[in-house]
């Protein structure tokens, strides 16, 4: 008796000749050049790309439920688990959004150490970009001449809180220590090499004929485009808009700060690697500001808020009625009015937002987070199209996408 052939049903609906020619791949999402768990479905028409597909998930890690089912001091660490290149900026969005809603201010001094740690936060994590952006596209040596510096830079971040990835260097209301002895010297050390340095790269890459044919024209962002697909940071600047939520929407010291927003106008990846350059030079300029500010503030680290913030260490060791708010701060967290904020910071990626709901319990009712690799990523469906697949490895390492803030 002759067996059935149970392939056929499965044979017959392969269609093994299309008219059109074109042939779908998957990009990632284990390719070292995705940046993360991005996995892209393209359709390409020899090496041209037809259509594009970005697809997420593959690293999800439900933060955001995470957030509210957490005391609102305990939450703060895994904010460093987001945008892991750039853990300061998450700590004190996260931080600025919480006081907010308890209606605090953090201390003089403390708001100095903080935007120091988020300007030289802001100098690491555009050296990693570039660094792995050149590696991407070809450029080997680039990538260890930033990392380097990089190094340098971290290890200042590592003599403040004692890490180097995961910072945690901010606490809702102020900061947990002060500068050591021979921090600041070490800064502007560290400052005087950068500069140096950062004319080597461009001496490198500015006009290096390989570099400009990778991204001059290549990953085209225009004004509209930009706007259309909420970019932000160096994304939106590259397409010649001006905004910078540090200037348009100034929070903390930066009212207080002189710099610049660089813009470019060619809506490529050239403009925008470019602009990446000039911001570590602005980073560096503010950080100079901030050495006199430093010096002339007072002590204090934490703002006073004994029903919301934990008093001094020494007040705790030696007064009762310290001891006990602590203790009931730590075990049942504190308890915010009811109300919602959000709260947007420039990260080094672009707009980062917290917005948060309280419900007066000691747990976050809602808490969504908008971060600017999601919207990097899904400008990739049209960014995308009609262009050669070689150029797509370009265009995602010069978005910076990180995905640790788009699965949250």
């Amino acid at each position: 008796m002759q067996q059935p052939n149970r392939l056929k049903p499965f044979f017959e609906n392969i269609n093994f000749e299309r008219e059109d020619n074109t042939m779908t791949v998957n990009f990632g999402p284990q390719h070292p050049s995705a940046h993360g768990q991005l996995r892209l479905v393209l359709e390409l028409q020899g090496e041209e790309v037809v259509k594009s597909r970005p697809m997420i998930g593959y690293l999800h890690r439900g933060m955001e439920k995470m957030a509210e089912n957490m005391i609102y001091n305990e939450f703060l660490p895994t904010t460093d688990r987001m945008d892991y290149i750039a853990a300061t900026s998450n700590n004190y969005g996260y931080a600025l959004a919480i006081e907010q809603l308890l209606g605090i201010e953090a201390p003089r001094r403390a708001e100095v150490i903080r935007t120091m740690l988020l300007e030289l936060n802001r100098i690491t994590s555009h050296l990693f970009w570039l660094a792995t952006h050149a590696l991407d596209v070809g450029a080997m040596s680039m990538f260890l001449y930033c990392f380097r510096e990089r190094e340098y830079a971290i290890d200042l971040i590592e003599d403040y809180c004692g890490a180097r990835l995961t910072h945690s260097a901010v606490r809702i209301g102020g900061v947990p220590l002060d500068l050591p002895s021979n921090w600041i010297e070490d800064c502007m050390s560290f400052l005087e090499v950068l500069e140096k340095e950062l004319e080597t790269y461009e001496g490198l890459l500015t006009e290096n004929r390989i570099w400009k044919m990778r991204l001059e024209n290549v990953g085209i962002i225009t004004p509209q485009m930009a706007k259309d697909w909420g970019c932000s940071g160096i994304a939106l600047r590259g397409s010649g808009i001006k905004w910078d939520l540090r200037k348009e929407m100034p929070y903390g010291l930066y009212p207080e700060l002189d710099f610049d927003v660089p813009v470019s106008y060619t809506n490529d990846s050239y403009g925008r690697y470019k602009i990446c350059i000039q911001e570590m030079r602005e980073s560096s300029k503010i950080l100079k500001q901030l050495v006199p500010m430093y010096e002339e503030s007072d002590t204090q680290l934490m703002a006073h808020a004994p029903n919301y913030i934990s008093a001094p260490k020494e007040q705790i060791m030696t007064q009762n009625y310290s001891l006990m708010q602590h203790f009931v701060l730590v075990t049942q967290g504190m308890r915010p009015p009811v109300g919602e904020v959000y709260v947007a910071t420039e990260s080094p990626k672009g707009e980062l937002g917290y917005f948060v709901c309280s419900d007066g319990s000691p747990y976050a009712y809602r808490m969504k987070i908008r971060t600017p690799s999601f919207q990097h990523t899904a400008i990739l469906e049209e960014l995308l199209v009609g262009l050669q697949l070689a150029d797509v490895v370009t265009i995602i390492g010069n978005l910076n996408i990180v995905f640790g803030e788009i699965d949250r």
